[in-house]
């Protein structure tokens, strides 16, 4: 059987620079059946969904429903929700926990706020309290959305439960279907493409160590597509791996071509040339498109560090 995963595997198409983009991650826990677009077709109140989508929209928060690995037959929703907030921007990294018996109180968050990295409505309104146990890896199961997710996430989610590893949450979406499974750790916001157990395994661990694995990385979702791929290619380049030792400080240029600059917490900084490309042959982008397409991809040109020269210029 041919699915959108394995055509994109077999012609070994890139992942960086192919992450989801969010500032700030909202996650609500509802379990029961998802729909495609899961806050408003799932067991979830779909006029809750719109309002939450509603207040979301352009202020960098994306919202997501997560719930435990294992069966989703409607067993009825839990009493109390478990919710998390975390913001993935270095320099402000945070991953905030509360539990809610009503999600309408998500409607009382400052939106705006979350999204700049402010956790007070967060903690105010939820009674959130900064996470203090293991990373959260959260595997996109949601089959409505593409099948590759559900054919290879929910056994990812599974497997990765039953070996005891804590934090594990399956999650609606994450985009890409085709590098299913996708994986989204937090609180670093790094997302992940073709995950297998033993890796994410290593990945959550290397996190518990301020740290982050480059391997399958597809970026870090506080940035745009370039972004994301040039500061990989940076933490390639140098051999640095500490998690919030980068940051994205300017982006010029439009598509297809950008020049990106990545700064060092240490003061060093790189520009990156980023070219948009067209991944070739035309392939599935999904198992559920009618029509062949060619994914745009992120393409690292160049990688040159700025001399203080440079730098004053």
């Amino acid at each position: 059987m041919s699915t959108c995963s394995t055509v994109s595997h077999d012609l070994d198409e890139p992942v960086s620079g192919t992450a989801a983009t969010a500032q700030t991650w909202l996650l609500l826990e509802q379990s029961g059946p998802w729909g495609a677009k899961a806050l408003t077709s799932s067991h979830l109140d779909p006029t809750l969904g719109r309002a939450l989508e509603a207040a979301a929209d352009g202020t960098g928060v994306r919202i997501a429903l997560i719930r435990r690995p294992g069966r989703h037959a409607d067993s009825g929703t839990p009493a109390v929700r478990q919710v998390y907030a975390a913001h993935a921007v270095p320099g402000n990294v945070w991953l905030h926990g509360a539990t809610t018996r009503d999600p309408r109180q998500l409607l009382d968050l400052d939106f705006a706020a979350l999204g700049r990295g402010d956790h007070t409505t967060f903690d105010a309104a939820l009674r959130g309290r900064p996470h203090t146990g293991d990373p959260l890896a959260l595997v996109c199961t949601n089959g409505k959305r593409d099948r590759c997710c559900a054919l290879l996430g929910r056994p990812l989610a599974a497997e990765l439960a039953a070996s005891a590893v804590e934090g594990v949450w399956e999650v609606t979406h994450l985009g890409g279907h085709r590098f299913s499974p996708t994986l989204l750790v937090l609180p670093y916001g790094y997302a992940y493409g073709r995950a297998e157990a033993h890796a994410v395994k290593q990945i959550l661990h290397s996190v518990e160590g301020g740290r982050i694995v480059v391997e399958g990385c597809r970026g870090n979702s506080a940035w745009e597509r370039p972004g994301q791929a040039a500061e990989l290619a940076v933490r390639t380049a140098v051999g640095e791996y500490a998690a919030e030792a980068l940051t994205v400080v300017r982006t010029d240029g439009a598509a297809p071509r950008w020049e990106v600059t990545v700064a060092h917490a240490d003061g060093r900084r790189w520009r990156v040339l980023v070219a948009q490309g067209a991944s070739l042959p035309p392939r599935p982008e999904s198992c559920g498109a009618s029509v062949l397409g060619s994914p745009a991809r992120m393409d690292v040109v160049a990688v040159r560090e700025l001399t203080a020269t440079a730098l004053a210029s």
